[in-house]
């Protein structure tokens, strides 16, 4: 028995070989167990034949564009060259960032955070705003690495989508390359995934890495925060970048009710404010004040978010109507019909910072973030906690 496939066909398992001319031969062995299978299994529509009468597939036609992914790595190299500071050995470009930690670090000890921008992204979608989510991506993990007294030194993005748009995903890059810059770190590195099926058209994702240094000796833990000692909260600029699965039911409930304008912006611009960056005013008051803690008002609010940083035993006592409610916070609160616990446990409630301190450096400290233009309230004071909640607002 002999059987002839044409060359080039993937089915060699089958028996023995020979070549002769533009032919193999393929020769069974009957030797070997279960290795003839039905002639009709075979050889009825050969899967070759069906292969080979296509057109070829590239890359491109399965989804992946190269070109357009080339194309945005050359519009971002100019947004990242302009957050380049000391330290950065190489950035954008290489396979790994190299970075060499400033040598006036004596005893430097890294401090790394990441963080989304979490659902906030779906109504930069769909109102078409994306050159601001990149800022709210930097910011989520800088003021974090801030919180144990860090200075940030480089941060590396993750962008993800089904298909590449390489004017949106600029916009969004050019925002993170922005956030950079305004807190002194170095855009070093990232990734770009096009992802073919994995995400609707016009959709994406995004992730942020950040690392930081701080002197062993000044790593704020609030191990040395005490009774009576005072909470200063520093304002954040909107809701910033939690809650807005919330947000996105108070906007559908609202319909065409929602207001025109919140706190003098337009509806849409009030809620899609960047969270705010607090890192180099904060640094600054570090450098110049023996502050003890710092909160950075995340997801979770203020009831959920001081205790981090507070010894066990102790409780932040803060006064209610010490900070303004603003237009945007008060608009949220009325439409999802939800009390003051809620809103302080969902939202930041505009609050985006807390720095807690000895009271007798508190006005001093106060001073210092209001001219570098903070807006900063005495919002409380540490208190024995007792049998009552960590986090008390009346």
């Amino acid at each position: 028995m002999e059987v002839v496939l044409a060359r080039g066909s993937r089915f060699f398992a089958m028996a023995g070989s020979e070549r002769s001319g533009s032919t193999l031969k393929i020769v069974p062995d009957f030797s070997l167990p279960v290795r003839l299978l039905a002639p009709h299994s075979l050889f009825t529509c050969p899967f070759w034949a069906k292969t080979m009468s296509q057109t070829p597939l590239s890359y491109k036609d399965a989804g992946v564009d190269i070109v357009a992914g080339d194309a945005l790595v050359e519009r971002i190299k100019p947004l990242a060259k302009k957050t380049m500071r000391e330290g950065v050995l190489a950035g954008i470009g290489g396979f790994g960032a190299l970075f060499e930690v400033p040598k006036r670090y004596k005893e430097p000890v890294l401090v790394s955070g990441t963080d989304g921008v979490g659902t906030k992204l779906k109504l930069a979608f769909e109102w078409n705003m994306h050159d601001t989510v990149g800022i709210d991506l930097v910011a989520m993990s800088v003021n974090d690495v801030l919180v144990q007294g860090a200075e940030p030194l480089f941060f590396l993005d993750y962008f993800a989508c089904g298909k590449l748009d390489v004017d949106t995903a600029a916009a969004v890059v050019g925002g993170i390359a922005k956030g950079c810059e305004m807190s002194g770190c170095a855009l070093i590195g990232g990734e770009t995934a096009e992802m073919p099926g994995m995400y609707p058209s016009g959709e994406y994702d995004l992730a942020g890495f950040a690392v930081g240094a701080v002197e062993k000796s000044k790593i704020l833990t609030g191990q040395n925060v005490n009774a009576g000692d005072v909470v200063l909260g520093l304002a954040s600029s909107g809701v910033h970048s939690n809650g807005f699965s919330l947000v996105r039911k108070c906007i559908e409930r609202a319909g065409s009710n929602a207001p025109a304008t919140l706190d003098g912006k337009p509806f849409k611009q009030a809620l899609m404010e960047p969270t705010r960056l607090y890192v180099l005013n904060v640094l600054a008051a570090l450098a110049a004040h023996p502050i003890k803690a710092l909160a950075h008002i995340t997801g979770g609010g203020l009831l959920e978010n001081i205790p981090r940083v507070l010894p066990d035993g102790l409780a932040a006592h803060l006064q209610k109507g010490s900070w303004p409610q603003t237009e945007l916070f008060a608009w949220l609160q009325k439409t999802a019909g939800i009390d003051d616990i809620e809103m302080n446990r969902t939202f930041n409630n505009g609050i985006g910072m807390v720095v807690v301190i000895d009271a007798a450096q508190a006005e001093a400290c106060a001073q210092t973030l209001r001219a570098a233009g903070e807006q900063v309230y005495v919002i409380g004071k540490i208190a024995p906690q007792g049998d009552g909640a960590p986090v008390v607002v009346a």
